[in-house]
């Protein structure tokens, strides 16, 4: 049996610019973000006040992690304990997680066929619970009907904050994600659009949120140092009845990203190549559903799903076993127990009575993944539809066992 010889989980090696100014830091010893030598900027505040301009926002905060971020900004909203907390159905663990860390409740929400958040129950579930928060997670990278969710959450007095870790570098309707809600969390996670091994931006226009953000993060009483935060003489109440639970962003990794930001715009065109090329090949494969893109998204094809709607339980875990074995790792949604990234929101036995959500059941049973790195080209995703074609037949009875 032919098996793919490269890796999915192998990322491209950081650009000698990045090692360099990652060394650069290292001689001088100054990891700490606000260990800085007079005149300093420090390559922390450099990163935050590079990503905010590339938004085109006052206020970005850089973090120890993504999942960081998103607890940092659901209390700098003011989420108080036991709050309901809207989420989507079809999201990654952390961000649920993130909600009942930051003393939440996550009410989920049911999601469309393209596996985005559904409006009409997001409208449904903000009735019946009266939340006044619904952590969006664009997740795999795909965005919604962002005019109807922004016009569900301000008919119900709702904040929005946006979780963009797989949408870094994307937009909708030419707006960047990340700017439709109050505030946008970013992930600079090894599998992320720019790779720091673990990291995380916040990004905001509301001052008292970013001044509530700067101080819980750790800051101290050094919220001066920050390029892309408010005044430090508007901080005079804030500073003291915020608490620290330190989480910030070294100045080590910020210098490895900020080269990587310079990248974001080519890596969107070479991840998007190779989707496409992908998408083409598995759109040929008879049982394969390949998810539309919308015209107004501008996406970023890190990664690739696609349903299986005809086949059965039985029949998609023969392929998913088949593409593995031949050096795919295709995820499964449908698994009865949580693999890898893949796991469903009814394995998150830490939350509390989940609403009817019969189109994320149904979606989800069949909904398959497999990563894109950067490290592949347009022959490997030839290869590769190649031999999930194999696993398919063998998996549909079309072909005999090898």
């Amino acid at each position: 049996m032919r098996r793919f010889p490269k890796s999915f989980t192998q990322q491209e090696p950081i650009a000698e610019a990045a090692i360099e100014a990652a060394v650069a830091v290292m001689r001088t010893g100054r990891l700490h973000r606000y260990n800085l030598v007079e005149g300093e900027k420090g390559e922390t505040a450099l990163l935050e006040q590079e990503f905010a301009e590339s938004l085109g926002v006052p206020y970005v905060l850089a973090c120890a992690s993504g999942g960081y971020a998103l607890q940092l900004a659901l209390r700098a909203c003011g989420l108080e304990r036991g709050e309901a907390v809207l989420c989507n159905a079809f999201t990654l663990s952390p961000v649920p997680g993130s909600i009942h860390a930051a003393g939440g409740e996550a009410v989920l929400v049911d999601i469309l066929e393209d596996t985005t958040v559904d409006p009409d129950d997001l409208a449904a579930a903000a009735r019946e619970t009266g939340a006044r928060f619904f952590l969006l997670s664009h997740m795999r990278g795909h965005i919604g009907d962002m005019d109807a969710i922004v016009a569900v959450c301000e008919a119900h007095g709702i904040t929005l904050i946006e979780d963009c870790a797989h949408t870094m570098g994307a937009s909708y309707d030419g707006r960047p994600s990340g700017t439709f809600g109050k505030v946008g969390c970013f992930s600079t996670q090894t599998y992320k659009h720019l790779n720091s091994g673990e990291g995380g931006l916040l990004s905001t226009e509301d001052p008292e949120v970013m001044r509530r953000a700067v101080i819980m993060s750790g800051s101290y009483m050094l919220y001066d140092r920050h390029l892309t935060a408010p005044p430090a003489e508007t901080f005079s109440d804030t500073r003291l009845v915020t608490p620290n639970m330190s989480g910030r962003m070294d100045n080590l990794r910020a210098a490895i990203l900020r080269p990587q930001l310079d990248e974001l715009g080519s890596r969107r065109q070479r991840w998007n190549t190779l989707y496409r090329r992908l998408e083409a090949g598995l759109a040929q494969m008879a049982p394969v559903e390949t998810i539309p893109r919308p015209a107004r998204e501008d996406f970023v094809g890190s990664s690739i799903q696609f349903h299986l709607p005809s086949l059965g339980h039985d029949e998609i875990a023969r392929f998913v076993a088949g593409c593995e074995a031949r050096g795919i790792p295709l995820k499964w949604y449908g698994k009865s127990q949580p693999e890898d990234y893949t796991s469903r929101y009814d394995s998150w036995g830490y939350l509390s009575a989940t609403r009817p959500l019969p189109n994320a059941d149904r979606l989800l049973a069949t909904l398959c993944d497999l990563r894109l790195p950067l490290t592949f080209d347009e022959g490997d995703c030839d290869d590769i539809v190649q031999l999930m074609g194999d696993a398919m037949d063998q998996a549909t009875n079309k072909t005999t066992p090898e």
